[in-house]
């Protein structure tokens, strides 16, 4: 891998550690915690058990099959970083984003659409 391979990967990980981190608190009341509550009571029985094995899952295992839906640069933003993550399947148009400001710390995690 190159050197800006390398560095989307690290920021990838740190993303999804980030998420892990701060679900459950306040920090995350409009990111992950949202992310998940909704899509516990919007998505069928069947998806959870095709992909985690379980009719109703625990909330924190849906952020352990996150996917990278997109990973982009905003140069009019002064160079942050965003990272965009929902679940398999194409099932939602919501996504976790995580962005990282221009020095590569995590600026904002929130759930848009």
């Amino acid at each position: 891998m190159n050197t800006n391979e390398d560095q989307i990967l690290v920021r990838k990980q740190a993303a999804l550690k980030e998420i892990k981190r701060t679900f459950g608190t306040d920090d995350a009341e409009y990111g992950a915690n949202l992310f998940v509550s909704h899509h516990l009571e919007e998505l069928d029985a069947s998806y959870w058990k095709k992909h985690l094995g379980a009719e109703k899952p625990e909330p924190s295992q849906i952020l352990e099959i996150l996917v990278l839906r997109s990973h982009w640069s905003d140069d009019d933003d002064n160079g942050t970083e965003v990272f965009d993550f929902t679940l398999p399947d194409d099932v939602t148009d919501y996504v976790i984003s995580v962005r990282f400001d221009h020095a590569g710390e995590i600026d904002e995690i929130s759930m848009e659409s």
